[in-house]
């Protein structure tokens, strides 16, 4: 992989029957979640994602933390969590 100006290539990678191999590594192709993302990278029309090799997996346990195309929920409902223990004694005191 060699970034040329902000473009990612796979110099030196060979199609295989287990998948794309660059550099020992066998990467597989994106996923369809991985759509958009910044990070894949066209090779004999097929997607790959050079940082995660194996992209399903990235996405088995939620969001993928490489991908530029989606961003974390933040809470915006306002509440707080409160210790209990800790109210009550802040009740006690008077506070």
């Amino acid at each position: 992989m060699t970034k040329k100006k902000g473009i990612v290539t796979l110099d030196g990678a060979v199609k295989t029957d287990e998948g794309l191999s660059y550099k020992g590594v066998i990467l597989e192709p994106v996923v369809e979640k991985c759509e958009g993302c910044e990070r894949s990278v066209s090779f004999e029309d097929t997607q790959y994602c050079p940082t995660y090799a194996q992209p399903a997996r990235k996405w088995a346990t939620g969001v993928c933390n490489f991908a530029t195309h989606v961003r974390a929920e933040v809470d915006k409902t306002g509440k707080v969590k409160v210790n209990p223990l800790k109210a009550s004694k802040r009740a006690a005191r008077g506070r």
